[in-house]
């Protein structure tokens, strides 16, 4: 599983790991259904998870096309906006889970968070 965070967005620590685990939770939960052989096969290797980064909100949207076009869960986090950014903001795309070579075709090049 890859989440994908945005570099242009200030948020503290704490704000950043709730987004990444909203993205992580949603997708798993998703992927549970959606994807059980990829699911089971992930959680039964640890559960692996990548926190990358994007320059701008602009960049989420090419990668999520990409990921459902090879046929892979993806989650958009929109925050609520009860603390520290405006309701709306859409904060972390989450990716996955997924074998490494397909998941590799999307966010591969991403820089680490």
């Amino acid at each position: 599983m890859v989440l994908v965070t945005r570099k242009d967005l200030s948020l503290s620590a704490g704000k950043l790991a709730a987004q990444v685990a909203h993205a992580a939770v949603n997708c798993a939960l998703v992927s549970k259904t959606k994807k059980p052989t990829w699911f089971g096969r992930w959680q039964r290797e640890g559960a692996k998870k990548v926190v990358v980064r994007v320059e701008s909100l602009a960049e989420f949207f090419p990668l999520k096309e990409k990921a459902e076009d090879l046929g892979l869960v993806t989650s958009l986090v929109v925050d609520a906006g009860h603390t520290e950014i405006p309701a709306g903001t859409q904060t972390v795309l989450g990716i996955g889970p997924a074998p490494n070579n397909v998941i590799d075709q999307v966010t591969g090049e991403l820089a680490l968070l």
